[in-house]
């Protein structure tokens, strides 16, 4: 590949066919000159360390290696770069080329990427410590032997780690204490071992056995309090301090861990069950992918990989690029201080200075931790963490099964009824003043929010071009920044009860086919999925998100997400209905829509009475793999 590069570069330029050379001085340099090299050129900062002005300056590339490979373009990192296919890899900065300019540039490399420009690369100086001087500093050189040393008083050592200890005393011309008297040896013992004092009935035991065999009384001591639960949960400890385990999350605002417990808890097993360090490293950093005989086995390895997710996060963070590179600069530095015993988190910025760790081994392993999903996704308001379901095996697995399939079961015949409902719902919830007229929210039953009260996060619009809408307008995303906005509506509820919720939109056919709507009440969240191109089925107005029992003053709220939405999102107004308001406003003679209604509850209830008498089944913090790995990018001071 290198000799290929090289002659590429010296050669290549003088023999440019005279079809490829009006190509490139047509089409390719006024684009390279226009859209790159004003950030990576060589009258300014070069980016990245990448120079495109240049033919040896693509070609030796910037921090990332070679940005071109001629006749390869879909294995060019330029060329990965301007189809903004990889989240983490997308040039410019500012937005994404015209199609027309990236085919160009794709057809540009297809042809062997002829370039007539001969210039300078840009000279990369080395910082920090090389490779081979960083492998001489005693803590990165390979664990070796020592020689056991010779000893004047060869009665004193017990083992050969008291034959280094006496050694060095003798060198200096000092003499053994001499031992320790019974009593306090075992409280010693206890307190190192366990943490907690002995019993006097211990020490009893412990000083009549030592006082006929000193040596056997201690040995066995030691063994018992090393098979003791007590010696796992007091050295643990020391493990979970070094692994940052919390119960809460710490950063913006706090977030109960409810499950962190569990990796607290496989701690503890692994030191009472002595499991060898090399395994319990693999089972913190990879659980979810190591081979597995049995579901106890891949319960324990799931749970472990909680090391990775028990960072302090800021949840709340709205930058969701910035959180997700956050979370993974934690879990690096956080590896590093564990495994390593060193920081590595100044990699990020820079090589670093003392230590043999450059920049781009920081963001090799980046690449690994960014194809490994720490967070159940990167749209929500507040982001959450993964809760994994855990395996199990024989009746126990049969039982949740079975429990898991009337819950689905359940949720889907409420889904459709719920949808015939709604279809049925044609009229009380609004008092019209007249056709294509915007209806005051004060004539609408129950409680009602216009989108213009509600929390707007990211740049919605406001607008009044459909005039038929309610209170002072209705919101669109732009059908930009797609999972960037929300806008949540809190409801301030007079008392605790049962509220129908009901989201009014404006429909068209450019709107979105599934805008979600998320909804926290008094039981538990739901989600709901909502087609605006099609017309609300109330009124024109409103759809039904369902019916749910909601605390007084706030106690919670609905959401709705633009994220994975293609077309317009549109949010006009939100209502609650009381349901005894619902049922007074059925319309007489309409017995189709009271059955509906009666099966929605009905099957609520059952469903509510399903979830809480049956089994359910334990989960764990853990991370996943990524469905979609990809690699992470040499950033410059952490951002460019």
């Amino acid at each position: 590949m290198i000799l290929r590069t090289l002659l590429t570069i010296l050669i290549a330029p003088a023999l440019l066919a005279a079809d490829d050379a009006a190509f490139f001085e047509k089409t390719i340099r006024p684009l390279l000159t226009e859209r790159c090299v004003e950030c990576h050129g060589s009258q300014t900062k070069i980016k990245g360390g990448l120079r495109l002005d240049s033919r040896e300056g693509w070609a030796t590339g910037g921090d990332s290696g070679p940005a071109i490979i001629p006749g390869q373009p879909d294995q060019s990192l330029l060329i990965k770069a301007v189809r903004y296919h990889d989240r983490d890899l997308q040039m410019p900065e500012s937005r994404k080329l015209p199609d027309h300019e990236i085919s160009a540039l794709e057809h540009w490399v297809r042809i062997g990427a002829p370039d007539p420009r001969i210039g300078g690369a840009l000279v990369k100086k080395q910082t920090g410590l090389s490779l081979q001087e960083g492998r001489k500093f005693w803590s990165y050189r390979p664990v070796s032997s020592a020689p056991v040393p010779a000893v004047k008083n060869a009665a004193w050592p017990w083992t050969e780690v008291d034959r280094f200890l006496l050694a060095k005393a003798e060198a200096l011309g000092l003499a053994p204490a001499s031992d320790a008297d019974l009593v306090p040896l075992a409280r010693r013992l206890f307190f190192n071992l366990t943490g907690l004092p002995p019993s006097p009935a211990q020490i009893d035991a412990f000083v009549r056995s030592a006082s006929l065999d000193r040596r056997s009384a201690i040995a066995r001591l030691t063994s018992d309090l090393l098979s003791s639960q007590r010696f796992g949960e007091h050295w643990g400890r020391h493990w979970l301090d070094v692994a940052r385990f919390a119960e809460s999350s710490g950063g913006g605002r706090t977030l109960l861990f409810k499950d962190a417990w569990r990796y607290r808890d496989y701690v503890i097993e692994s030191v009472n069950a002595d499991v060898p360090f090399p395994q319990f490293v693999r089972e913190q950093i990879a659980g979810d992918l190591l081979p597995t005989a049995s579901a106890t086995e891949q319960r324990r390895n799931l749970t472990a990989t909680a090391f990775l997710a028990l960072g302090p996060t800021n949840y709340e963070e709205q930058e969701k690029q910035q959180l997700r590179f956050d979370i993974i600069d934690e879990q690096i530095d956080t590896v590093g201080r564990t495994f390593l015993g060193q920081t590595l988190g100044c990699a990020r910025c820079h090589d670093h200075k003392f230590d043999p760790v450059p920049q781009r081994d920081y963001y090799a392993m980046a690449g690994i931790l960014a194809s490994t999903r720490t967070l159940l996704n990167y749209t929500d308001n507040v982001a959450r963490w993964i809760d994994t379901p855990l395996p199990f095996e024989g009746a126990e697995e049969t039982a949740f099964r079975a429990q898991e399939a009337q819950i689905a079961s359940l949720e889907q015949d409420l889904k459709a009824a719920q949808a015939e409902l709604a279809a049925l719902s044609k009229g009380s919830a609004v008092e019209t003043p007249g056709p294509g007229q915007p209806i005051p929210t004060d004539k609408l039953p129950g409680i009602v929010i216009d989108d213009a009260d509600a929390k707007l996060v990211g740049e919605w619009t406001e607008s009044t071009t459909v005039p038929s809408y309610i209170g002072r307008g209705y919101a669109h995303d732009g059908n930009t920044g797609k999972g960037e906005k929300t806008i949540t509506f809190t409801p301030m509820l007079p008392e605790m009860g049962r509220y129908e919720v009901r989201l009014a939109y404006v429909h068209a056919e450019n709107r979105a086919k599934n805008a979600r709507v998320t909804v926290l009440h008094a039981d538990g969240e739901e989600s709901v999925v909502i087609d605006q191109t099609e017309p609300p089925p109330m009124d024109g107005h409103f759809i039904s998100l369902g019916t749910y029992r909601f605390e007084k003053d706030g106690a919670g709220f609905v959401l709705v997400s633009n994220a994975g939405t293609t077309g317009f999102v549109t949010v006009d107004a939100l209502q609650f209905l009381p349901e005894e308001l619902v049922a007074a406003s059925e319309p007489a003679g309409n017995p189709s829509r009271q059955a509906v209604s009666a099966r929605v509850k009905r099957l609520e209830t059952e469903l509510k009475q399903a979830k809480k008498r049956g089994p359910v089944r334990p989960v764990a913090m853990a991370v996943a793999d990524d469905p979609t790995p990809c690699d992470a990018q040499i950033r410059i001071r952490g951002v460019e």
